[in-house]
């Protein structure tokens, strides 16, 4: 009876360098920024079902 869950490390889409986040399959992330430890740059992320996309920020 272990239900184990599918899980990831995020990785930056910036330079593909592993963060310190992970994430599982029920997972969901709206605007999350997630920061780099290795480019120092913070970036918002869209997580949702192990995908990981950059967030649309709209146009000001």
């Amino acid at each position: 009876m272990n239900h184990r869950k599918e899980s990831r490390w995020i990785h930056c889409p910036i330079c593909g360098g592993k963060t310190r986040t992970k994430v599982y399959e029920d997972t969901v992330l709206i605007k999350f920024p997630l920061y780099c430890p290795k480019c120092k740059r913070e970036i918002l992320i869209d997580v949702v079902k192990l995908k990981m996309v950059p967030s649309k920020e709209p146009d000001a």
